[in-house]
């Protein structure tokens, strides 16, 4: 079994300061990631949100605890499915590159998925998150 966390690396043309608002303010989310009712980059505050999978019809509730805020520098929350075995951790790390910023993106975990489910394969999350960060936050932060 693949216990290898995936990591995907991008460099925006953006501030530190506008790309943690990014990955830490509920309003500036919902713009680029998930409509999320409710967050505050805080060690133990708790946050879901809804989303579907490959296949439209199927639908999931996203659990997520935050585990670790270093400010301007990085963000860890947990992240499980609600009604699925499995728990994760997604982990933002930010560093000055220039007059950029580079983003680390390491989701740890994704083994404990349960593997049939298809939505729950690596390559899916690998998909997803090279979407994410590669086209919605880009434009987000760099508009």
């Amino acid at each position: 079994m693949n216990t290898e966390p995936l990591v995907i690396e991008r460099t925006y043309d953006s501030s530190m300061e506008r790309l943690w608002q990014a990955i830490t303010n509920k309003d500036a989310m919902k713009k680029w990631f998930f409509d999320i009712a409710a967050f505050e980059p805080e060690v133990g505050f708790q946050f879901q949100f809804a989303g579907t999978g490959k296949d439209e019809n199927m639908h999931y509730i996203h659990l997520c605890e935050v585990k670790e805020i270093v400010p301007l520098k990085k963000l860890s929350y947990s992240w499980k499915y609600e009604g699925f075995e499995g728990n994760s951790l997604i982990t933002f790390e930010l560093f000055t590159e220039d007059s950029k910023t580079k983003l680390k993106l390491t989701h740890a975990g994704l083994e404990t998925f349960p593997v049939t489910i298809p939505d729950f394969a690596k390559h899916n999350f690998a998909e997803g998150w090279t979407y994410i960060t590669g086209t919605s936050l880009k434009k987000f932060v760099e508009a």
